[in-house]
């Protein structure tokens, strides 16, 4: 109806299942894992579950399709169903010809026979049960009893279950708890969330567009997230119905309102249930406020209010203790570079005050140091200059060296050490 108006090759938003528009999210990737890791790996039973919609019979004819020819399948669709009669569907589909006249046991020996030959040719043998929360309890009694058929050394039929949530509240019984711990693999479907919704509405658009693609931008696709709480099925009800809803108005470019007013129709219809979050901003919309407010409501608004003012505060104070400490560390690396870029740059220390002192030429590497000066020699006489080539760099120190007071204390010292002992003791240096 409406694609050639949007240039698309077939409705993008069909129900029926089509593994050629299976968008690859997160959970149905994660889901086709575990499906295939429990065929590939002979596990026991695989269980499947997922709400209405979520796209578990998408994704198992995926599964389905990727397995080789060496697999013989015997797929289950409907549900309802008492003991033998499900036996004989199996068979059915298998290819088996079960009668009415046989018995019970016949129909397990024949069942058994077959798969024999078939794990004899290399074959795998697999039974898939769709929609099997519809089970009774007597029919998942049976299909444990079919799981065991087997070999020394591996089972002769593997089994998947597929159904809806409660699936897993029916496993739960104690009168299948034999069932339930065979159960090796084991996973739900949960639904898309808003980014996923959009690529999932794109994605299919996409794959159904003949020249450049429509594309509904991320507002539509939000709201339409919104009222289908990431259901595949209800995505496609809205999409579907926008699409439709544009073709009638003309509308190349879909709007939020044009996809309002297509969710406001399937609602009024009864086509789409509203949700437990449009249900309550609807209410919230709806809901007039009270011209006056009694004093308990008004104290609780103050003390709210109070409260949310003092969570402010408390958040401006951590920020500005974040910033300070932020302004510390980088002055502290601004001191930390200037002071290495001035240690890079000085010259180094020569002469007197240079470390290590170079050692005397023609003297190896021995130091001499200076002998005491004479008792005639003038108290207050200042050492040797340097030589004139040399130049003294002075270190910076917090408090200034004298060099004539040490050469005045020394010269003290020693005339006082030879005015006790004479000329004949030594005179020893510091």
């Amino acid at each position: 109806m409406y694609e050639r108006f949007y240039n698309l090759r077939e409705r993008p938003f069909s129900l029926t299942p089509d593994p050629d528009y299976l968008y690859p999210s997160r959970v149905h990737k994660e889901a086709l894992s575990y499906l295939r890791y429990g065929i590939e790996g002979h596990a026991g039973f695989i269980v499947i579950t997922g709400e209405i919609g979520s796209g578990k019979t998408t994704l198992l004819q995926t599964g389905l399709r990727s397995l080789d020819h060496q697999t013989s399948v015997s797929r289950i669709v409907n549900t309802m169903l008492d003991a033998r009669e499900l036996l004989e569907a199996v068979m059915l589909d298998f290819g088996l010809e079960p009668s009415n006249q046989q018995s019970k046991p016949v129909l397990l020996r024949d069942l058994a026979r077959y798969l024999v030959d078939q794990r004899g040719m290399g074959r795998l043998a697999l039974l898939v049960i769709d929609e099997a929360q519809n089970l009774s309890l007597a029919a998942l009694e049976e299909i444990r009893m079919l799981s065991n058929l087997e070999t020394e050394k591996s089972k002769l039929i593997q089994i998947a279950l597929i159904g809806q949530p409660n699936l897993r509240d029916l496993l739960q019984r104690p009168e299948l708890e034999q069932l339930r711990q065979r159960v090796t693999v084991s996973y739900h479907l949960n639904g898309l969330d808003s980014i996923e919704t959009a690529a999932y509405v794109n994605h299919r658009l996409r794959r159904a567009a003949i020249g450049a693609p429509l594309e509904f931008s991320r507002d539509v696709c939000d709201l339409i997230h919104l009222h289908s709480d990431g259901i595949p099925r209800k995505i496609n009800v809205i999409a579907d119905a926008v699409l439709l809803f544009g073709y009638g108005e003309e509308q190349r470019a879909i709007s939020v309102d044009l996809t309002q007013e297509a969710i406001d129709e399937l609602e009024t219809t009864g086509v789409l249930q509203p949700n437990d979050r449009t249900r309550a901003t609807r209410q919230t919309a709806e809901t007039p406020t009270p011209r006056f407010a009694t004093a308990s409501q008004e104290f609780a608004i103050a003390s709210q209010e109070e409260e949310l003012r003092a969570r402010e505060a408390r958040i401006a104070e951590r920020e500005r203790q974040l910033a300070e400490q932020q302004r510390v560390i980088n002055e502290e690396y601004r001191l930390l570079k200037l002071h290495t870029e001035r240690i890079a740059t000085e010259p180094p220390l020569h002469g007197e005050w240079a470390w290590p002192p170079a050692p005397p030429s023609g003297s190896g590497h021995s130091i001499t140091r200076p002998q005491p000066e004479a008792a005639s020699q003038p108290l207050a006489s200042a050492p040797p200059a340097p030589p004139p080539q040399q130049r003294i760099v002075m270190p910076k120190r917090e408090s200034p060296v004298v060099v004539a007071d040490t050469v005045t204390r020394d010269s003290l010292w020693n005339r006082f050490r030879r005015t006790l002992f004479g000329e004949s003791k030594p005179v020893f240096e510091d």
